[in-house]
């Protein structure tokens, strides 16, 4: 059973980007909530990539299932206990927020933690205890689900990352190269931000000009900028500006383990994936940052299959059972 929850955000009130407050929260109840009435559930949340929100996730598709769909499989077949699944709306009109505070997007890191999580326990029969509650997304996603549980591990004690952003040089660079060989003819920054949902074609070169400039209004926002952030190529030479990229590097989860190392290790479940052939490089981020973690003796899950980044839902299926498995 799918519930819409209508959650308006104290924290995201008058953010700078003026997107909605109020946000459209799908939550999964699972078969037979509401014949038990006594019973209460582990929860999970889904965090979508890149330009998703939750309700996203209920959408039909012709060749595969959607989240529900999903779901209902893996617990009636008896693969995955019964839990509650939320699917957070943490869009913003760049294409995402990367579950980060940013004065240049807003408060989606707050939003999640101190809003959501809270107003999911109250009207829900969940377990509220960081070891009955899960983090799991896919690229954006997914690296929201390693930043939100190493921050917060009293919040989720369980992580499932499936070809979540890391290790910035590989997966970001190819990004910043279109942005700074196309974004002169576009009219520069200001003409790009202006014309952004009209711009035609919407090639791999605007792509990836829309992601760069996402991701430098989560990583390097600046109050004082014209746009509120900055971008870290100089917009005339497209020369990598380095003082902005190092904004940038703190917060690649490749340089996050050592800080956040205590935290890592009071997960139950440290759980990643990717595919060999990912497109974006974020296989070779992976395998860095687990290197990272076993370095400093902290457990962890990773497996790498034969396909790309697109199209690969159907690993839900691997890191829901994890998930199921870890909760016990």
């Amino acid at each position: 059973m799918i519930v819409i929850e209508e959650v308006t955000s104290e924290v995201l009130a008058g953010n700078a980007l003026g997107d909605p407050a109020s946000r459209r929260v799908p939550v999964y109840l699972p078969p037979g909530y509401d014949a038990e009435p006594g019973r209460r559930y582990p929860s999970a949340y889904m965090l979508t990539g890149f330009t998703g929100r939750g309700t996203m996730m209920l959408n039909d598709s012709t060749f595969d299932e959607n989240l529900p769909q999903r779901l209902d499989r893996l617990i009636a077949s008896g693969q995955v206990q019964p839990m509650i699944v939320v699917m957070p709306d943490c869009f913003t009109c760049l294409g995402g927020s990367q579950y980060l505070n940013s004065s240049a997007t807003g408060r989606y890191e707050d939003h999640v933690i101190d809003e959501l999580v809270p107003y999911i326990d109250a009207r829900y029969r969940t377990r509220a205890e960081p070891g009955q509650r899960a983090v799991l997304g896919k690229s954006s996603g997914g690296y929201g689900s390693v930043i939100l549980a190493m921050r917060h591990p009293e919040v989720f004690g369980l992580m499932a990352c499936h070809s979540g952003d890391m290790y910035f040089e590989y997966c970001y660079k190819p990004d910043l190269i279109a942005y700074a060989k196309n974004i002169g003819r576009w009219g520069g920054l200001a003409g790009f931000l202006r014309d952004l949902y009209t711009i035609r074609p919407r090639n791999r070169d605007w792509q990836a000009s829309v992601n760069a400039v996402a991701m430098a209004a989560c990583y390097s926002p600046n109050p004082e900028s014209p746009h509120g952030f900055d971008m870290p190529v100089d917009e005339a030479t497209g020369e990598i500006l380095e003082d902005v990229w190092a904004r940038w590097l703190e917060w690649d989860p490749v340089y996050l383990v050592p800080r956040y190392a205590a935290a890592l290790r009071r997960l139950h479940l440290c759980w990643l994936d990717c595919g060999k052939l990912d497109e974006f490089n974020l296989n070779l981020g992976a395998r860095i940052f687990c290197k990272r973690l076993e370095e400093r003796g902290i457990a962890f899950l990773y497996e790498e299959f034969e396909d790309g980044h697109m199209n690969v839902q159907y690993r839900y299926d691997v890191s829901l059972k994890a998930i199921s498995e870890a909760l016990g």
